[in-house]
């Protein structure tokens, strides 16, 4: 059962002043746990809490601080996404793809860190303002993957149910642009790539789209971007659902679907960030279960019982380490459902949209 959300979270969270800004993330001071989480017992997390405030006299000099500044963080890790300005921005509708009686379909790019990438956006017919959600795809090699492709029965169910839906194709897909170290650093540009599809989305300031009212959802790999981007940006968005969803320890995922097909893509991630074995601390820093204490945002999470895929297994451990942390989670299992969902997808997403209408509003 989920946990209560307490009912002055808002009030106290300090990161909700993020809900219309152009950035995340300045200046944010990282705190980290030195250690590794042990196999078979509780998870240990690593706290991260924002710098106290300063504050000059008018004819006083600032004083000269003698603490030490914070270790810099790897720049391949979720720290490092943590104390980065994310910038998301430049949102631009292009051609129409598809107009049905309930909504139109758009290509779309938008800014993400100095780069461009490519998407679809669903706009339900009406004036609005409409919530909207963006969602992240699960893994299809880029060399084969379209535009908008990986979720179009969620894309047109959730903008027939209302929503502006937002499918962000990441860097490196379709018509977005190239970012060549993103494989061998874990791919962790598509978290930066969600977190600033929402910026993008409020920075545009469109009348259709209600900016106060935004969610996330992801599918697969997607999943494990939308773990990501709730304890990079906590207070970016009202809520989160995932489905079928990727381990939350990168380790894992490497050790099932890329160490037993030979890919070489293993062996230049080992070589630039050691093996687990080798460097315990860098695989603890691109989990975002070490930083589940970060996040402020009910999560929903879906996954089948007959899912050969991804074991239900990751996403029982997941959930367990979001409840250790006191977080309002919510596991829903399916019998016999598979990866991608078939007989009872539609039951499903009917939880979905009325987890989403309960917490976006």
């Amino acid at each position: 059962m989920p946990l209560p959300t307490p009912p002055i979270r808002a009030i106290l969270d300090p990161m909700r002043f993020l809900r219309g800004a152009a950035h995340v993330g300045a200046g944010l001071v990282l705190t980290v746990a030195v250690g590794c989480t042990g196999g078979g017992g509780g998870t240990e997390t690593s706290r991260t809490d924002p710098p106290a405030s300063t504050r000059a006299g008018g004819a006083t000099p600032a004083a000269t601080s003698t603490t030490p500044a914070p270790t810099p963080a790897d720049p391949v890790s979720l720290p490092a996404l943590i104390q980065r300005e994310h910038h998301g921005s430049g949102l631009r509708l292009g051609a129409v793809r598809l107009r049905t009686d309930a909504y139109t379909q758009y290509a779309v790019t938008y800014r993400s860190n100095g780069l461009t990438i490519s998407g679809i956006m669903n706009v339900p017919r009406g004036e609005g303002p409409f919530p909207a959600l963006v969602l992240a795809h699960g893994y299809i090699d880029p060399d084969v993957y379209t535009t908008g492709r990986g979720m179009p029965r969620e894309q047109d169910l959730l903008a027939r149910d209302g929503y502006v839906v937002l499918h962000t194709d990441y860097r490196n897909h379709a018509g977005s642009d190239d970012d060549p170290d993103n494989d061998v650093n874990l791919r962790l540009g598509y978290t930066e790539d969600v977190i600033n599809a929402v910026q993008a989305l409020r920075s545009a300031d469109r009348p259709n789209v209600d900016d106060e009212r935004i969610g996330l959802l992801g599918r697969s790999m997607g999943g494990g971007v939308v773990y990501n981007a709730l304890v990079v940006a906590p207070g970016l968005v009202d809520a989160a659902v995932v489905f079928a969803p990727v381990s939350s320890r990168p380790e894992e995922n490497v050790d099932r679907f890329q160490r037993p097909e030979g890919d070489p893509l293993v062996d230049e991630i080992e070589d630039a960030h050691g093996t687990p074995e080798e460097d315990p601390e860098f695989w603890r820093q691109v989990s975002p279960v070490t930083f589940v204490d970060r996040v402020t945002e009910p999560l929903l999470v879906h996954h089948g019982t007959a899912d050969d895929t991804c074991p239900l297994a990751w996403s029982k451990a997941t959930v367990a380490a979001f409840e250790a942390a006191g977080k309002d989670v919510e596991l829903r299992t399916w019998a016999g459902e598979g990866h991608t969902f078939g007989p009872r997808w539609r039951e499903s997403m009917d939880v979905t949209t009325a987890f989403f209408e309960r917490h976006l509003g």
